[in-house]
């Protein structure tokens, strides 16, 4: 059997490299492309398997540039199954202070570089049959929250943009899905979430925790597997039930914990 081929953007640490381990699990050859390069070395070697594996220093927002590392990890690996559109910024600032540079920065890499990637990747998994993309979209992109007006709208267009490729490339054998994550214990999310604001997300997520890297990079394995084989058009949220709670639950909660 031919040993799949997956590209990864935004690899070089977080939910992407956890990916990248997750394949590398099921013995694919991974392609991690990340703009930080001394990252990207990083995770080269703490994967530690130079033959199944190739770095692409690389902004996914430029149109040349991820074209040409596209083609690279294709022509590196000889096909390409599977394309993990997981690179993101953020600006965390109030609508009125964002500034256009920053407004169009986050949908440069959030949104465009996806349109691009797949753009770039879809026409070599046709050659072969077939592939699968998923997109990592966010629940920021799902229910609007404060200081994310750029992240939030990007990561919507985003979900938005994975129907429309499903759509469109279903013909070549292309599924395309996303997932949206909820609060993840990322080395982001550690450094800029207090104890008061992982209290408050504990307090609204049903599971009552943050997820786990390891528990995106399965999600987003398993959409790219034959498992997922009539999965399309679908924006996953793993967030731990995050998304389906609604107003004034904790104080339900604590109502409940008194009767």
């Amino acid at each position: 059997m031919t040993t799949r081929t997956a590209l990864i953007t935004g690899a070089g640490r977080g939910i992407g490299l956890a990916t990248a381990r997750r394949f590398r699990a099921e013995g694919w050859r991974v392609a991690l492309l990340d703009i930080d390069a001394a990252l990207l070395g990083q995770a080269m070697a703490a994967l530690a398997a130079p033959e199944a594996t190739l770095a692409l220093p690389c902004d996914v927002a430029d149109a040349p540039a991820i074209f040409a590392a596209v083609r690279q990890a294709a022509a590196h690996f000889g096909r390409l199954d599977a394309l993990v559109n997981n690179a993101g910024t953020a600006v965390f600032k109030p609508i009125l202070e964002t500034t256009p540079e920053e407004w169009a920065r986050v949908l440069a890499v959030n949104l465009t570089g996806p349109f691009l990637a797949t753009q770039a990747a879809a026409p070599l998994m046709a050659e072969q049959g077939g592939g699968a993309v998923v997109n990592v979209t966010s629940i920021s992109g799902l229910r609007a929250s404060t200081l994310r007006v750029a992240y939030g709208t990007s990561k919507a267009g985003l979900a938005h943009l994975t129907k429309q490729q499903a759509v469109e490339l279903g013909a070549l054998g292309i599924r395309v899905n996303a997932v949206a994550p909820g609060p993840v214990d990322t080395a982001m999310a550690k450094a800029v979430h207090t104890p008061e604001i992982r209290a408050d997300y504990h307090d609204h997520i049903p599971l009552g925790r943050y997820g786990l890297e390891e528990e995106l990079a399965e999600a987003i394995f398993f959409l790219c597997s034959d498992r997922a084989s009539y999965l399309t058009g679908q924006v996953i949220a793993v967030d731990g039930g995050f998304d389906a709670t609604g107003i004034g639950l904790p104080t339900l909660r604590a109502q409940r914990r008194n009767l």
